[in-house]
């Protein structure tokens, strides 16, 4: 049932004309096409954007706090399709250091994930209401240097699925693998992405 075909959409620039490119990975119960409309109001005119599609809609069954065991083999089926994203953007002629990672919620817990056990220099990784996954954080799955790569984390405060102590968890864990954290908590903030926070990344991460 949770097995992911090498499904995803593609917008903006074609990779061969773009010099930069970002994987966007949706939430629980979202779409690709979701995701990818966030293209409105962040800053990617210049991006090649890749969206993969999760089966059924959901990246793994239950939550990114449950013991890893319990939401495989969806979880590695789902790490294991985003490297298939970044090895299709590599094809295209974009280098690692000018690929950029966003996800909301489930898709943002997903995006930390496989760039923590990734690390290396990226263009940037963003993390709408996100933090590291499993019930305790196995520290060594996470590989790597991010050579000050710019992320940001958010929460709110309380939020009903990313509790604030695990978005400080995550953030210390990657600041240790030399990743540069913008780390934001809302209080009373919904589960949904802010315009705080869209603005927030355009003006550091999307910047450029």
């Amino acid at each position: 049932m949770y097995t992911h075909s090498k499904q995803f959409i593609t917008s903006g620039l074609a990779v061969q004309q773009a010099k930069k490119a970002i994987v966007m990975l949706h939430g629980r119960g979202g779409t690709a096409a979701d995701i990818v409309s966030l293209q409105k109001v962040l800053k990617l005119n210049d991006f090649a954007i890749y969206a993969p599609q999760a089966t059924n809609n959901s990246w793994y069954p239950y939550s990114f706090l449950a013991p890893v065991q319990q939401n495989q083999p969806a979880l590695d089926s789902a790490l294991a399709l985003i490297g298939d994203v970044v090895s299709e953007i590599h094809a295209g002629g974009i280098g690692a250091d000018q690929i950029y990672f966003a996800g909301f919620s489930q898709g943002a817990c997903l995006t930390l994930e496989y760039t923590s056990r990734n690390a290396r220099k990226y263009g940037g990784i963003i993390a709408f209401t996100g933090g590291l996954i499993g019930q305790e954080l196995a520290v060594g799955n996470y590989k790597g240097d991010f050579k000050q790569t710019p992320v940001f984390i958010s929460t709110g405060n309380p939020d009903p699925h990313v509790p604030v102590s695990r978005v400080q968890e995550s953030v210390t864990i990657l600041e240790d693998m030399n990743a540069a954290v913008n780390q934001v908590i809302y209080p009373g903030r919904p589960h949904t992405i802010s315009g705080d926070e869209i603005q927030l990344v355009n003006n550091t991460i999307l910047k450029s």
